[in-house]
């Protein structure tokens, strides 16, 4: 026993169904997590030389020692080689990256340290999920304090009350990343801060560090809404999202500026998410308006 409509109403409505289901479906937002974005490059001015290969063996057996190690830890430092081509180094990823998200950029360093520095006698290569560093032996050391890289936003917010939102933020990240052993990300009223100190470096060590690049951030940046400060042994990373912070994929759990030129939080994803919703909303109107219409024409033909 039929009803005894046209079908084809309910076809479209069908079809828009299964249209709109695999819209959902399919990714609106920025699927690719930056973290493998190159942040900055330190290299060595001196080459090492190498008649024998001495270095460059040891070199390659410290890489392969640390990609190993990033399968399974988030932090590893050790030595290869003898002598005076004994070499240390270390990688460390961000603490919020998961296992293979960790070897996935740790994957990247040294690739980039021999394309970026070629056979230098030490090299540091910054991603925004990790980094690795090494250093032939005897090689001058300097302070766990020192600035090696910073990024500021270009968009500024002063008199809006952003920057004591800002250091109360900063407050909170400099008590948590102590409690935290190294690694702590919050937020507070739209700000979100991030800090991570060198996995070797002490507690008490630690929230020292990170104090000083807060301060750095702070007399460096301005009322700038993001900014990045890179010291030797640790780093921190705040961005202000007055409209909400963006959607973003579940390999980074924190959002880091791409650049210092941007800041405006805006997600072009979000907006086509919108427009389809928009759009499908509309068209859902338009394919029971047609389904009723159909019933109601057979009921006048009867």
């Amino acid at each position: 026993m039929g009803f005894g409509f046209s079908s084809k109403p309910f076809v479209l409505f069908v079809s828009f169904l299964l249209l709109f289901t695999n819209l959902e479906l399919s990714p609106l937002v920025e699927s690719a997590s930056d973290y493998t974005t190159l942040v900055y490059k330190g290299c060595a001015k001196q080459a090492f030389t190498d008649p024998a290969g001495m270095y460059s063996q040891a070199l390659s057996a410290l890489f392969q020692t640390l990609l190993s190690q990033s399968m399974k830890v988030k932090f590893y430092k050790t030595t290869t080689g003898t002598g005076q081509t004994t070499i240390t180094g270390l990688f460390q990823c961000r603490g919020d990256l998961s296992n293979s998200d960790c070897y996935n950029c740790a994957s990247q360093l040294p690739t980039l340290a021999n394309k970026l520095c070629g056979k230098t006698i030490a090299a540091r290569i910054q991603l925004y999920g990790c980094y690795m560093l090494y250093e032939v032996a005897g090689f001058a050391q300097i302070s766990g304090m020192e600035m090696l890289f910073k990024t500021c936003g270009a968009t500024n917010v002063a008199g809006s009350g952003f920057e004591e939102r800002r250091d109360t933020a900063f407050s909170v990240l400099e008590n948590g990343v102590v409690s935290s052993h190294g690694y702590y990300t919050t937020n507070y009223q739209s700000v979100y801060v991030l800090g991570q100190c060198e996995g070797d470096v002490g507690d008490s060590d630690c929230g020292e560090c990170i104090k000083t690049a807060v301060q750095k951030a702070q007399v460096e940046c301005g009322s700038a809404i993001s900014g990045q400060i890179y010291l030797h042994k640790c780093f921190i990373s705040y961005s202000y999202y007055p409209n909400g912070v963006p959607r973003r994929s579940s390999s980074s759990s924190y959002s880091h500026p791409s650049s210092s030129s941007s800041g405006t939080g805006q997600n072009p994803g979000k907006t086509v998410a919108i427009i389809l919703g928009g759009a499908a909303g509309v068209g859902f109107l338009v394919i029971l308006l047609m389904f009723a219409r159909g019933v109601m024409k057979k009921r006048d033909d009867s």
